[in-house]
């Protein structure tokens, strides 16, 4: 799960997706990263842990890091929150392989209209909706990818 500083929507979307894991039981591992490096150690921003708590999931415990170009062959996907950090990944791609583990994330619950989360940071009222849209997109994960 990629954001841009790895403090609003990213870590939200690795707590949601994480929360899911382990209610379906499955032996996925989900990590988040931003694709800047200002927040780089910081917890995540405080709307972002308070709408994760108001649904029963702790993220107070994640902290920052930037997305690396090793991220590319560590993991099999790599879900990006909007087209900026989308362009930001694929740039560091080396191959066609790399270049296909990257998806927009809100293609899963809206196929084809590559749709950004709105990012939060600026507006302390758009987290319930960041949340609300994340949540869907991870559900879709979850049933897309389960038998993968």
């Amino acid at each position: 799960m990629v954001c841009l500083g790895n403090i609003c929507r990213s870590p939200l979307a690795e707590g949601i997706l994480q929360h899911k894991i382990d209610q379906a039981k499955l032996d996925w591992q989900v990590h988040s990263a931003g694709t800047g490096s200002w927040h780089i150690g910081k917890k995540p921003h405080n709307g972002s842990i308070a709408i994760a708590k108001e649904h029963g999931i702790d993220i107070s415990h994640q902290r920052a890091q930037q997305f690396q170009a090793q991220d590319l062959d560590t993991y099999d996907y790599i879900f990006a929150m909007d087209a900026s950090n989308y362009r930001d990944i694929i740039s560091l791609t080396s191959h066609e392989a790399q270049k296909k583990k990257v998806k927009l994330l809100l293609n899963e619950s809206y196929p084809g209209q590559n749709r950004g989360v709105p990012d939060p940071y600026w507006n302390e009222d758009g987290f319930g909706e960041v949340y609300r849209l994340i949540e869907a997109a991870c559900t879709q994960i979850i049933q897309n990818y389960q038998d993968s």
